[in-house]
């Protein structure tokens, strides 16, 4: 668990190196087929042969994914993983989707993270928790810094064959339309101005640590509500990045503050298990 850019993904894939596990993704935008680049669905050259599982597999023409139909999907993906003698490792931000999976009676009317405490429900799985986490200010660059990558590596111009192939069909995208960069990039098309591309881009980015901010506030509400999360902090790990350091010295504080604790973890999680 863990806001956007905090390195869920990789640690996903850390983990993976030590334990045999296949991952479900729980992020309700990568879901679906499409727009690789804008959704920052993990390479396939950098997935290091792990199985995942309810990445890019939907055809946003199908409608909306809710909560509901997500915890269908990924309990039919865990089952299938377990069966196979094999770790399921669910990864992603979308903690409504998170939740709704997590709990042993869903009621998809209620909504935990507004209002007054629902109280406590029960697991329906028995987990382990890790939450990545990265200091604010250190994050909010890092989001900005993330989108000049991904306009690197063709944001834009995926964008523009998104757009360029709308029609009914495309209306019906409801779910993948509501990814950052679908509506900021929206206005960009249509005049194709200088002006229009760099409030494009702001939008993006402002969206972006949005994004980050609400993953947040529902991670600690689900802290309210009893979920025990074991915290990881990956800010040294980032900041190195930033910095310019070279990436070894990242590389260093990533194994130090976040897969190392995460390991160790796992290892007692799968100890008591047994």
């Amino acid at each position: 668990m863990g806001a956007t850019g905090t390195g869920k993904s990789k640690l996903s894939i850390d983990i993976a190196s030590r334990f045999p596990t296949e991952v479900v993704n729980a992020d309700k935008i990568q879901v679906y087929r499409g727009l690789d680049v804008t959704t920052n669905k993990i390479p396939l050259a950098d997935r290091c042969g792990v199985p995942h599982h309810l990445l890019g597999e939907i055809d946003p023409a199908e409608g909306e994914l809710q909560p509901a139909g997500f915890r269908a999907l990924a309990g039919a993906s865990v089952a299938g993983i377990a069966a196979r003698g094999r770790i399921p490792v669910v990864v992603g931000g979308s903690n409504s989707c998170i939740y709704a999976m997590m709990v042993d009676r869903y009621d998809g009317r209620e909504n935990p993270f507004s209002g007054a405490p629902a109280g406590w429900r029960q697991h329906r799985y028995r987990s382990c928790l890790i939450w990545v986490d990265v200091e604010a200010s250190t994050l909010a660059e890092h989001l900005d810094r993330r989108v000049d990558e991904m306009v690197g590596k063709g944001m834009v111009e995926e964008l523009e064959g998104y757009f360029n192939e709308e029609g009914p069909a495309m209306e019906r995208h409801l779910g993948l339309a509501k990814a950052i960069g679908v509506p900021e990039f929206r206005k960009y098309f249509q005049r194709r101005t200088a002006t229009a591309y760099e409030e494009a881009l702001a939008s993006v980015r402002t969206n972006t640590r949005r994004l980050a901010e609400e993953q947040l506030r529902k991670i600690k509400r689900l802290k309210q509500l009893g979920w025990r999360m074991q915290r990881m902090d990956a800010t040294a790990a980032v900041a190195a990045g930033i910095a310019g350091s070279s990436p070894s010295m990242a590389a260093q504080a990533w194994e130090r503050d976040v897969v190392g604790p995460s390991l160790s973890a796992v290892e007692q999680f799968l100890r008591e298990e047994n």
